[in-house]
């Protein structure tokens, strides 16, 4: 994903940029917290949605821990990353006037370059990818951003009343709904756990329009995010005046999560949507909080926020990476560990897998980092952006 340009005034400026590096690291290694459980299972993203496969003979004490792992990262971390994507935009707006660069100008060469990192990502790596619908939303809010304040908070509040209502509609669709006892969710073939990596593109492609129903679902609330996330730039909760900001955006996180981890351990699908795309987005305001005022206090970040920045710095690079180490672990085209973890081993197993994968990621972000300023991936977008004229 793009980073955002290093401020080039202001007091604090440094900080500034290293908490949003750390930011960037923590919700990406983040998402991989939420998504390694659809890598482990052997039905890949159609197993997970129905609830996990054989998820009925998993042990009750590892079955606890599950959902417990789930739902703490479930939603949370992709609302830090959407989030960081609005912060990055309103950056990329202010440097551009203070450079006399027009704005958004030709940000659209750099959406569109976006949306075809996240189309090669969805059919060659993971179904579940957002940079598809992040770039969409980021044409929307770079050219709202050029708009005034009042235009951009009626567009705020309109897009989250939109997103509310939309999210009232499917939690009530499901709790209502009837369910289907006689329909077998199994894949037969299932390219997941016997295909090639050939079948796994062709079975993306046959369903792309199921699998592209979340980005359309969330994108009136990816653009209220991105539109929040630029606001509170504005508002100073990235530097010394932000102070009693970031401690409401906190306290509003800390009860957040508390409804969040109620909803979600509850159980029952509506309630795991409520969750994810309801409490789990307030969630993410108290993370990006949490991660700026620790960075503050901090004179200088210790081995851990230094190798979260790594992973900020090459955000998009770990992003692809993660999910391409840990699709080869998984699927029947690599290792297929997935079908091999029967059910009592799939929990630890997932937990062990997720600590090796983001410990690779980790490594080869602070390896890279120690050579080049960028990521191969970022290197190679920056190219493109220039060859094709958007800066």
């Amino acid at each position: 994903m793009p980073a955002p340009p290093q401020p080039s005034e202001g007091p604090g400026a440094g900080a500034r940029v290293v908490a949003l590096d750390v930011a960037r690291g923590l919700a990406i290694l983040g998402t991989l917290a939420t998504n390694i459980w659809i890598f482990t299972d052997p039905q890949g993203l159609v197993g997970y949605l129905g609830g996990g496969t054989d998820a009925a003979a998993t042990p009750p004490g590892w079955r606890a821990v599950e959902l417990l792992a789930q739902q703490l990262a479930q939603g949370k971390f992709l609302g830090l990353l959407t989030l960081m994507f609005g912060v990055g935009l309103e950056l990329q707006r202010r440097s551009a006037a203070h450079t006399g660069r027009p704005w958004p100008g030709r940000y659209w060469v750099r959406a569109l370059l976006l949306g075809l990192d996240g189309l090669l990502h969805y059919l060659l790596v993971a179904e579940f990818d957002v940079l598809m619908g992040y770039a969409v939303t980021a044409v929307v809010v770079a050219a709202l951003l050029a708009t005034s304040e009042r235009a951009q908070r009626r567009w705020l509040v309109g897009a989250a009343a939109v997103h509310g209502a939309l999210l009232a509609l499917v939690t009530t669709a499901l709790l209502t709904a009837a369910s289907p006892d006689d329909v077998d969710p199994r894949l037969d073939p299932n390219p997941y756990a016997d295909g090639s990596f050939g079948d796994l593109v062709l079975f993306r492609l046959e369903n792309l329009a199921l699998f592209r129903l979340e980005p359309v679902f969330i994108q009136a609330l990816s653009i209220a995010a991105f539109l929040l996330g630029a606001r509170l730039v504005r508002a100073g909760v990235l530097d010394d005046r932000g102070t009693r900001l970031r401690a409401r955006l906190l306290a509003l996180g800390a009860a957040a999560l508390v409804a969040d981890l109620a909803l979600g351990l509850l159980g029952g699908t509506a309630r795991l949507v409520l969750a994810r795309y309801g409490t789990a987005p307030v969630v993410a305001l108290g993370l990006l909080a949490l991660v700026v005022e620790v960075v503050h206090r901090r004179s200088a970040l210790g081995p851990l926020g230094r190798r979260l920045a790594e992973v900020g710095r090459t955000a998009l690079s770990c992003y692809v990476l993660q999910n391409l180490l840990a699709a080869a672990l998984c699927y029947g085209w690599g290792l297929g560990l997935a079908t091999r973890l029967g059910p009592d081993l799939r929990v630890p197993g997932t937990l062990l897998l997720f600590a090796l994968v983001a410990a690779a990621v980790v490594l080869a972000a602070h390896l890279w980092v120690r050579r080049a300023g960028r990521g191969p991936v970022e290197g190679l977008w920056r190219a493109s952006a220039r060859a094709l004229g958007g800066r």
